[in-house]
């Protein structure tokens, strides 16, 4: 237990940025959060202090978190379709912590802008809640949008406005909802992603677009890559460039 523990904490401390402040969401039989902080008096020592008292629950916290399995093993990444790896230096600091910019200010579906800054751009590791995207206008507006159009939704950059995912292809509307409920957020597969725009780092499946937005992760399971991925970091809305 104290080996395990050890090495989520080091996980964490690798990744977490110093200005990050939010929840995660906890294993399915008991909901916790974890509040993250840097930004208080002593910030690092408290910070430090608040990882090591919550260890004994991490464990179920980082599995239940889209954002970290496939650092911990698991599916091995099926490298023989689509997917595109990316160097680490798309998630080099810029103007605004991996971004040049924050997100749009009229984000789609309902998001929150302040979330969807922080997991976008000031964020290498945690996730939205699960279930976060039940709680907005994402599952009525994709299939009204497939239902008008008889094709599948853009789902776009929320900083940058570039197309990044379009869904569902090879697949029902119901089957893409539903299997990003079993999940607890928006899910794709590899025929899904706009690869121009997307692409996954190899060392820890972490999922970005090309501007240096968090997205999620590529999570495999036996259907293949299954990227795991946050609303809020897709809300965007189309830019002319």
């Amino acid at each position: 237990m104290i080996a395990n523990n050890a090495r989520i904490i080091t996980f964490i401390l690798a990744f977490v940025s110093p200005s990050l402040a939010f929840t995660t969401s906890s294993a399915p039989v008991q909901k916790t959060q974890l509040q993250l902080s840097t930004s208080d008096e002593g910030s690092r020592r408290s910070f430090l202090t608040n990882v090591v008292a919550t260890a004994a629950v991490l464990p179920s916290l980082v599995l239940s978190n889209p954002t970290s399995a496939s650092a911990f093993g698991g599916v091995k990444a099926d490298e023989k379709g689509p997917l595109v790896y990316g160097d680490d230096s798309i998630m080099s600091p810029k103007e605004h912590g991996t971004t040049a910019s924050p997100v749009q200010p009229d984000l789609r579906y309902g998001v929150s802008n302040k979330l969807a800054d922080k997991i976008s751009s000031y964020n290498r590791v945690f996730a939205e809640m699960g279930g976060y995207w039940e709680g907005t206008s994402f599952e009525n507006d994709v299939k009204n949008l497939v239902a008008s159009t008889g094709g599948p939704v853009t789902f776009y950059d929320s900083v940058s406005g570039k197309p990044l995912f379009v869904a569902p292809k090879g697949r029902s509307v119901d089957d893409f909802i539903e299997e990003s409920k079993v999940h607890g957020w928006p899910s794709f597969r590899d025929e899904e992603v706009v690869w121009e725009s997307v692409r996954v780092l190899k060392s820890s499946g972490e999922t970005v677009s090309t501007v240096g937005t968090h997205l999620g992760h590529n999570l495999p399971d036996r259907s293949g890559n299954r990227y795991c991925i946050n609303l809020v970091s897709i809300a965007g809305n189309p830019t002319s460039q």
